[in-house]
């Protein structure tokens, strides 16, 4: 199979050999795969697969969608020809894929390719990091930031699915309308203050952020963070955060267990995938490239300043 590869710090397209399903296993021929933050971490030697995961370190890709083209012992949810998509560890960057039969989903008659392909990361971060982890419910005021990108923009639709209020940071003047039209209020990343109290703050951009996060937090307010682009290191004031009965806690995906990624995928079939099939919640694009040109494809990525997902196809 030819797939995605990390050589030398470059991303280019190499032959592996064909993967073959083991027990529970399901063998995907992938037709998309969507690019995240966490591909051109993995591409600078910062994210490597966990171990023990069996997932080869130079095949970056942790969402796919394809067909099911193959069954390994024990398997019986799906069968040959089934469409699916699933969030997965690594290698999803590839022509075939070996994924657990508990972390697949199926596609939504109305998720055309390539959106499926870009579909299980982002909404599956968003909705952990919302509901889990954030507790968000129906009334209560949400602030994304960062919201053009493709978690931001399944976090902002997510909320206001729900009924909640939604306050989006945009920094591209020419991306805001995009993130308006999924039912946010959007505004300039230095104007957040005046917008709060927040009930929940979607962190997507990291350490700079944070002290002026908490200061505009309502009482009991939460702060999510799975973005530390802009930094790393954060000065907090913790009679703020006492005096608030603010909570801060930090999540990502990548490193947990089969059995919490199998429960997340059935959360996210119960409470998305039938607001994907009503239209409520659609995946925005914002370009889709041929595996050819992954390069291209990762470089435009690192550009920024775009709305949606960016996605290669097979």
């Amino acid at each position: 199979m030819r797939a995605a590869t990390i050589r030398d710090g470059k991303i280019v397209v190499a032959e592996h050999p064909d993967p073959a399903p083991g027990a529970g296993q399901v063998l995907v021929r992938v037709r998309a795969a969507g690019l995240n933050g966490a591909d051109q971490a993995q591409l600078i030697g910062l994210y490597p697969p966990p171990p023990g995961s069996g997932v080869p370190d130079d095949i970056p890709g942790l969402e796919l969608a394809g067909v099911v083209a193959g069954i390994g012992p024990g398997v019986s949810r799906f069968t040959l020809g089934d469409p699916v998509m699933a969030l997965v560890a690594g290698a999803g960057q590839a022509e075939l894929a070996v994924v657990n039969e508990r972390q697949l989903m199926p596609v939504p008659e109305n998720l055309d390719s390539p959106q499926d392909g870009a579909f299980p990361e982002v909404f599956s971060t968003a909705y952990d990091a919302l509901f889990n982890q954030g507790g968000l419910q129906a009334g209560d005021h949400l602030l994304v930031h960062g919201a053009a990108g493709g978690v931001g923009t399944a976090a902002v639709q997510l909320a206001v699915a729900i009924g909640a209020r939604v306050t989006a940071t945009v920094r591209n003047p020419e991306s805001r309308s995009a993130v308006a039209a999924l039912g946010a209020d959007v505004i300039a990343p230095d104007d957040f203050t005046s917008g709060g109290p927040y009930d929940v703050i979607l962190e997507l951009v990291g350490g700079p952020n944070i002290a002026t996060d908490l200061q505009s937090l309502a009482t009991g307010g939460r702060i999510v963070v799975i973005g530390v682009g802009g930094g790393f290191n954060a000065d907090l004031d913790l009679i703020d955060l006492v005096y608030r009965r603010a909570s801060i806690v930090g999540t990502n995906l990548r490193t947990r267990s089969l059995e919490e990624k199998a429960l997340l995928a059935r959360q996210v079939e119960r409470h998305v995938l039938p607001a994907v099939s009503a239209g409520r919640v659609h995946v925005p694009l914002a370009a889709a490239y041929p595996l050819d040109q992954v390069a291209d494809a990762y470089e435009y990525f690192a550009g920024g300043g775009k709305v949606g997902k960016i996605v290669l196809t097979f």
